[in-house]
């Protein structure tokens, strides 16, 4: 597979995950394009990767953990596909309101803790690969991921 191929057939999802991650499509354009940059110029070792796509989201990952730009968003909206079964809401000014909070509670968590939360429920991915993604263990991804989540639940319950 050429980088040419690789980009055309991947680009989206990456652009996807990138954007769940930094919450704002802008900076997760740019963040993109710095770690394509970055792939083509080591295509050779990317592609003798035996998964190629991993070795970039792990890249990408690390990217947007090292970035130290001056305005970098310390916002994350997860999204998720929707469920056929339940109804759309009709309250669409609450709907805004809930995303927002979810943005604020997100943005205060460490971007590792982030990204671990990105992987597993956005991502759908298990601890093994959210591991090999992040570059550490197996259980610093689960305790990264329960840290992040009792930081929300003791968000929820201020707000309750």
């Amino acid at each position: 597979m050429t980088y040419e191929e690789f980009a055309d057939a991947r680009l989206g999802a990456l652009l996807r995950y990138a954007v769940m991650l930094t919450g704002d499509p802008h900076q997760a354009q740019d963040l993109v394009q710095e770690t394509m940059v970055r792939v083509q110029l080591n295509w050779r070792r990317v592609a003798r990767t035996d998964a190629p796509e991993r070795y970039v989201r792990r890249m990408l990952t690390n990217q947007f953990i090292d970035w130290r730009r001056g305005s970098w968003a310390r916002r994350v909206l997860l999204r998720g596909e929707a469920d056929e079964s339940v109804p759309a809401p009709t309250d669409h000014a609450q709907s805004a309101v809930d995303r927002d909070q979810v943005r604020s509670w997100l943005s205060r968590l460490p971007r590792r803790q982030r990204a671990a939360l990105v992987l597993r429920y956005y991502e759908d991915l298990p601890d093994g690969e959210i591991a090999e993604i992040l570059g550490c263990a197996v259980g610093t991804v689960r305790s990264s991921i329960s840290r992040a989540l009792a930081t929300l639940r003791a968000e929820l319950v201020e707000v309750c």
